[in-house]
């Protein structure tokens, strides 16, 4: 809960007074470990009665956050009088009368953690971290600090308000952290979570856009502006400066009302040489959150493959167990209209309709061992929340899929995370759809396996859009995308939609969305669902630009898993597989794109060759289209059952 994080905070505080202050210093300045990454906060006088809070950020030497303001408006003037402080002068901005009281420096801090499940199995929190504090001299008693890390991912910082001694309350009405950029900086925008991208020049972002915001600079750096530990915060997003070039703002949904001690979410700067390394470091939002908060976790959260019974009659359901249980699904939903009216407040979650047998299916899925998920809208969940979720884990659903949930404001934002805490209370999983983005939240509660947030495949996006989304989407963390494969709606080709189930990381990985059991007819590629796991031990993405294609790698136990993206036009590719054991051979499952002369529906090409760490595999990519690669380690008596790779384009 955020009472403990600001408790957490406050222990922080105390743990301050120890370390090194910097006497006099009114700068802070920071650099990541390896020294790559470099911060500093400083404050500047604009006038007699005004003091004005500023940062910039370098990157190997280089510019990338030019001086750009810092800080929060308040706006406690009726607080401030509702609790005896009736004197107070009001400046013109709250943060104009602050002044800087010192700058410490704490140790640096180099640990290694185990997620529950993740895109990888051991992760690293590396960093050196500095605090700058601050206090206003009109006797209110208001201070504000600025915590801040580097890491050599990329640089954070949040602002913290210790504890008033009055209890006034804070109301927090504006974010005033800018972001000044070298010019030319382009981004790849979205005006909402699952919209299209606009590629824009910095200054032409004229509607506020969502984070990540991935930003290529002159010169070829990539950034990204993230943020992390926001369950009890609004939405913020960015906005060209109207007064400021090359200049973004933040956009704060709602005012977010504070009672300190109190930490505000963490802003991130992450920058990188490629833009696939923006991805491979976004553990750096998971480290920014609390440790997981569920003791028990590990015995009932179960990441797995999922797949939606779409006639809602029991029938539909049994059939559709029985698919997922022969193809390693261990998951089945019902989606909406299992109970009626399901957009109102006048449905009832707690009933079931007619068509539907509900007690039979639960029970026919435990006995295939497939777990049952049921979709919830926030009208159910705003009316019964509290007594369904007990009812439901009575009935044996073992998760529940929120949709059209608001999230946006202060208001909705905490009761949303606050139903994935009763859930868990519950021993329910959680995916929640529509808008909400990641922001690590679910590294403090993890059966919030995943969530929507992304333009999938309900849109029917086309390959350019999927190759943009690895590199601006992905770095918030899991998406649910739900893969289409027999549709014949979809834009793309099958073998694209293969590997796409690798590169969108989700531990609840959607596949056979608007499909039904019988569709299948066989087709031999099918395996490679049967055998992909959804979370890693390890990730690496090979190659990549956003746009134009990615190449990505992961890994679970001894096997690797390599998937392929291009975008409209097609392209060729080159995998090097000098990522696997160099004492190892390996065969490689290969699915492609084998056009007319694959006698299936969806055309794939399965191929079967034995491979090597030394080894390239070369493709030649269709528009659209996509290849996925299962590595196997096979000894001598298996490797006499195939050819090997010899440099042939598949």
């Amino acid at each position: 809960m955020k009472i403990m994080k600001n408790i957490n905070s406050a222990i922080m505080m105390l743990a301050f007074s120890s370390t090194l202050l910097a006497g006099n210093t009114k700068e802070l300045k920071l650099a990541s470990p390896n020294g790559t990454q470099e911060i500093a906060f400083y404050q500047k006088q604009v006038s007699p009665s005004v003091n004005e809070l500023y940062y910039r950020v370098d990157y190997k030497g280089n510019s990338v956050i030019n001086e750009s303001r810092a800080g929060l408006e308040l706006d406690n003037r009726i607080w401030e009088m509702a609790l005896g402080a009736r004197d107070l002068k009001q400046p013109a901005c709250w943060m104009d009368n602050l002044e800087v009281d010192s700058v410490a420096y704490q140790p640096e801090t180099n640990i290694t953690w185990h997620p529950l499940y993740g895109e990888r199995s051991t992760v690293h929190d590396h960093y050196k971290a500095a605090t700058l504090y601050l206090s206003k001299k009109d006797n209110s008693g208001y201070r504000l600090n600025i915590e801040v890390r580097a890491y050599d991912e990329g640089v954070a910082f949040r602002y913290f308000f210790p504890e008033h001694p009055k209890a006034i309350f804070h109301k927090v009405v504006g974010d005033l952290t800018e972001y000044t950029l070298p010019e030319g900086t382009k981004a790849w925008t979205e005006q909402w979570a699952q919209a299209f991208f606009e590629y824009l020049d910095i200054n032409d972002i004229k509607h506020p856009v969502e984070r990540a915001l991935t930003l290529e600079l002159p010169g070829g750096t990539w950034a990204a502006l993230a943020d992390a530990d926001v369950d009890d915060w609004c939405l913020t997003k960015y906005l060209a400066s109207t007064d400021k070039k090359n200049t973004l703002t933040s956009v704060m949904y709602s005012p977010v009302d504070v009672v300190t001690y109190y930490a505000t979410p963490w802003k991130i700067i992450m920058v990188a040489d490629k833009p696939g390394e923006l991805l491979e470091h976004n553990d750096i939002i998971q480290n920014l959150n609390p440790p997981c908060e569920i003791p028990d976790a590990a015995s009932w959260v179960k990441p797995g493959k999922i797949m939606r019974e779409t006639t809602i009659t029991t029938e539909g359901a049994i059939a559709t167990i029985d698919f997922c249980a022969a193809h390693n699904i261990p998951y089945m939903l019902f989606d909406w209209q299992w109970y009626m009216p399901c957009t109102s407040h006048d449905g009832d979650a707690t009933k079931v309709v007619a068509k539907l047998d509900m007690p039979r299916v639960i029970a026919y899925g435990k006995e295939k061992g497939v777990g049952i998920w049921v979709y919830v809208n926030q009208h159910a969940l705003m009316k019964q929340m509290r007594e369904l979720f007990p009812l439901l884990r009575q009935w044996g659903i073992v998760g529940v899929k929120s949709g059209f949930v608001q999230y946006a404001s202060h208001r909705w934002a905490t009761w949303m995370h606050d139903m994935v805490r009763l859930a868990a209370e519950n021993h329910l999983l959680i995916n929640i759809h529509d808008e909400y983005r990641p922001s690590g939240f679910s590294r403090t509660y993890p059966n919030l396996l995943t969530q929507e947030g992304i333009c999938g495949n309900e849109e029917f996006p086309d390959a350019t859009h999927n190759v943009t989304l690895p590199f601006t989407r992905m770095i918030n963390g899991a998406a649910d995308y739900t893969i289409c494969y027999y549709d014949k709606r979809l834009k793309t080709t099958h073998a694209h939609q293969l590997a796409a189930s690798l590169v969108f990381y989700s531990p609840l990985q959607t596949i056979f969305w608007y499909d039904k059991p019988s569709f299948y007819n066989g087709e031999p590629e099918i395996e490679w669902f049967e055998n992909l796991q959804t979370v890693f031990d390890n990730t690496k993405v090979l190659d990549g630009a956003p746009g134009k294609n990615i190449t990505m790698a992961r890994r679970k136990g001894q096997e690797w898993f390599v998937a392929l993206l291009t975008n409209n036009n097609g392209s060729a590719e080159n995998v090097s597989l000098s990522f696997l054991d160099k004492d190892k051979t390996y065969l490689a499952c290969i699915y492609t794109d084998g056009g007319e002369k694959v006698k299936t529906k969806t055309q794939v090409k399965c191929t079967y060759l034995l491979v090597k760490s030394t080894q390239t595999i070369k493709f030649q990519l269709k528009p659209s289209g996509g290849a996925a690669i299962r590595l196997i380690p096979v000894d001598g008596k298996e490797m006499k059952k195939y050819k090997a790779y010899k440099g042939q384009k598949l």
